[in-house]
């Protein structure tokens, strides 16, 4: 399998990336076991399909413990230059409060000891509470490391438009900010991609296929119940979908969706990840890679030579009017954590 030049991003001058990200919150212990052996022999088939750039966090899990250990297999196998092909990219969600250099040197050399790397390629940030102004303390010190050579570039996770901002207005460079963005969830359309093209910032996005519902499995199903969604994204987004619209909306969308992608000879997940790519400001698409349990490399490989028309695109958006007003109900991206 060779994926299209298409598939690629220049992300910044020196990363090369994939634009369909391995998403490994599903290794942190929400979505069932993950046996450490297989997962990274998983991982590298990923790698060999193409699929080079991962996202992952210091508090999912083994996460950061797998980067490690994936490229000291690498450099085994086949030599230090098979790093060149990598870009892992962490996050560290601190809890609020008062934050100092070392605190912020304690973490981030935590991070770089777990992946085996000298240098984080991107370090995303999350903070919890906007009230606790600290976050400007902890992304300063950070761009103090990002000098040191200990952090290639900074972005963040979960900053709403008005946040994103003061950040930006201190003179800190922001290349990423990851929020959710969907069918179901268009709030970034709102302000924030405005924002992030005026200054050069692009959106990595998750939950663009909800944790697996906008896909065929959920056709004419009836709704399911939360004992019976048997994982973290599956609850997370289920009940995203009950602020959207609810499950008979859904159903509509699903069908839609089934008719698009049956015209083009894809799968539901390759046109909702499609959709998603194809706005502006989006840098790539997270999808969650369930180490050696259940892996869609060749149909996810399918999304890049898709082509959503301007009939396919007026579908989707006739199926969009009819539902609520998630910035109105929710609040800008993010807002869903800090309620």
């Amino acid at each position: 399998m060779v994926l299209p030049a298409s598939s690629r991003l220049q992300f910044t001058p020196d990363l090369n990336i994939c634009r369909i990200l391995n998403g490994m919150w599903q290794v942190s212990g929400g979505h069932g076991r993950i046996n450490p052996k297989p997962a990274i022999q998983s991982m590298f088939k990923y790698m060999d399909a193409g699929f080079t750039t991962w996202d992952l966090a210091d508090h999912y899990g083994p996460a950061e413990d797998f980067i490690g250990e994936f490229r000291r297999q690498l450099i085994n196998s086949r030599g230090e230059q098979a790093l060149s092909q990598l870009q892992a990219f962490t996050k560290w969600v601190p809890r609020p409060g008062n934050i100092t250099k070392e605190i912020v040197d304690k973490n981030i050399n935590i991070s770089l000891r777990r992946m085996d790397v000298a240098s984080i390629d991107l370090m995303q940030f999350h903070w919890w509470e906007y009230r606790d102004k600290n976050y400007l303390d902890a992304l300063k010190y950070m761009a103090d490391l990002q000098s040191e050579g200990k952090i290639k570039h900074l972005a963040l996770t979960n900053f709403d438009t008005e946040h994103l901002q003061i950040i930006t207005d201190t003179g800190i460079k922001i290349v990423s900010n990851q929020v959710q963005f969907s069918i179901v969830d268009r709030r970034p359309e709102v302000s924030m991609i405005k924002y992030c093209q005026e200054h050069d910032i692009k959106l990595l996005t998750y939950g663009t296929i909800c944790g697996g519902l906008l896909s065929e499995n959920y056709i004419g199903k009836p709704e399911p119940k939360s004992w019976g969604l048997n994982t973290t994204s599956l609850r997370k987004y289920k009940n995203m979908i009950d602020a959207w619209g609810g499950w008979k909306l859904f159903q509509e969308l699903l069908l839609t969706l089934k008719e698009i992608a049956a015209k083009h000879q894809v799968s539901i997940p390759n046109v909702a990840a499609r959709y998603i790519l194809d706005k502006p400001a989006v840098g790539g698409v997270i999808i969650g890679a369930r180490l050696s349990v259940s892996e869609h490399i060749e149909d996810n490989s399918k999304i890049f030579n898709l082509q959503l028309d301007l009939e396919d695109l007026n579908r989707i958006d006739a199926i969009s009017r009819k539902s609520q007003d998630l910035y109105q109900l929710i609040g800008d991206c993010g807002d869903e954590y800090r309620r």
